[in-house]
């Protein structure tokens, strides 16, 4: 199928509908998943059914190793190519995974998925830091994050619904379906924006040139560390939310609706901090809201080890506490990757495809030990909360206050 190159501009709410869109197909492929890993281990790992979580983390490794490609080649050949090349290995993986006749299979075509689909997400921010910057980039970034956090709400429900109806494996025709309607609707609508004249050769020279240049600005390694940090809290709660609700907290095929009602509920802070951030400052915001949650983390682990949550209470306050960790994220993501992107316009798609690689890395590395540390109960994931918020909170007093911006 060709499309023509469209140029007129996409207003501002198709903009962000369709940016949002780049950014959830990552959320869906990992969260519609977690249904899945029981049905997944019993088939493919019936030895050792722990393996099966591996189909999260190989997607993951991948979407953090393909950024580090589809940036920087954003930035060699245009924005638009990028998404199409990353879009068709999505879907490629996606039907190849559908054949999978081992654990080893899966996960190379969940890494190969994870491989594709980060050019969307990484291309976004690129495109998102061509048209706007400074704090009218971190108010679209509100607007796209409040959107995609519907996604990830309704996403471990679709793949129950899938599961129990077919199987597993259709979980991968979804995703094929989901990868062709976001390609064509990208195609279709979005004009590149990066122009012929901003565009600088592929070469493993000028991208050591824009790490160095990266790495090289303080407030942004300090802004990558702090998203590190939160972005290792988000997948650290992503990785334990079945075993706790369903395991140590008793909510059976309700997990779905948990999940669901607490990122609906938590979905109104970025439209909070789109209002805000252009009063406050981002980094202002994201010291209180990450200061506020390591506070709230750790009065919340010291009542629970000391047993003063009633056996009755005890998944409700843990959904309670869920939803402000989802409000965090509301608060912070966007603001983050502003901060980090906003040295870094004439390297953008370098610079995404660094932010989003090295978060997102070193995140798993971040949140291994929290889900293995898993004992039955909810106080690894909450002390892990607590300590992960307030190495945050360091952070942002140590980049200091927000730059001058627009």
């Amino acid at each position: 199928m060709r499309f023509p190159a469209p140029v007129k501009p996409l207003g501002l709410i198709e903009f962000i509908a369709l940016m949002a869109m780049m950014f959830a197909i990552l959320a869906f492929s990992i969260d519609s998943m977690l249904p899945a890993l029981p049905r997944i281990g019993a088939e493919l790992s019936p030895h050792d059914l722990n393996r099966a979580q591996l189909v999260v983390g190989a997607f993951v490794l991948g979407m953090g190793a393909g950024q580090l490609f589809m940036g920087p080649a954003s930035d060699s050949f245009g924005r638009r190519p990028v998404v199409l090349v990353g879009m068709a290995i999505y879907v490629l993986a996606g039907w190849a995974a559908l054949g999978a006749d081992s654990l080893t299979a899966l996960l190379l075509w969940r890494f190969a998925q994870g491989f594709g689909g980060s050019a969307p997400r990484t291309v976004g921010v690129a495109i998102t830091r061509d048209l706007y910057s400074g704090r009218m980039m971190a108010r679209v970034s509100s607007f796209t994050f409040m959107v995609f956090v519907m996604v990830p709400a309704v996403a471990p429900y679709v793949g129950q619904l899938v599961i129990n109806a077919w199987d597993w494996r259709s979980m991968f025709t979804v995703y094929m379906v989901v990868g062709v309607v976001m390609g064509c609707w990208f195609l279709s609508r979005q004009p590149e924006t990066l122009s012929s004249e901003a565009r600088k050769p592929f070469t493993v020279a000028r991208f050591a040139r824009g790490v160095h240049e990266v790495f090289s600005i303080r407030r942004v390694v300090i802004h990558i560390g702090v998203l590190t940090l939160g972005f290792g809290l988000l997948m650290a709660y992503i990785s334990t939310a079945q075993p706790i609700f369903v395991d140590a907290l008793g909510a059976g095929e309700d997990f779905p609706l948990f999940f669901a009602a607490m990122t609906v509920i938590a979905s109104p802070a970025s439209l909070l901090n789109a209002r805000l951030v252009m009063r406050m400052g981002m980094s202002r915001l994201v010291s209180i809201t990450y200061a506020l949650q390591a506070v709230l983390a750790s009065i919340l682990f010291l009542v629970w080890w000391a047993g003063l949550v009633p056996d009755a209470w005890a998944i409700w306050v843990y959904f309670a506490w869920s939803c402000s960790v989802f409000m965090m994220n509301g608060f912070n993501f966007g603001n983050l990757n502003a901060l980090a992107m906003e040295p870094l316009g004439h390297v953008a798609g370098t610079g995404s495809a660094l932010i989003g690689a090295v978060s997102t890395m070193l995140a798993v590395v971040l949140a291994v030990p929290i889900g293995l540390a898993f004992n039955g109960t909810p106080l690894p994931m909450i002390g892990g909360a607590a300590v992960l918020s307030l190495l945050a909170w360091l952070g942002m007093k140590l980049a200091g206050p927000d730059v001058p911006l627009d």
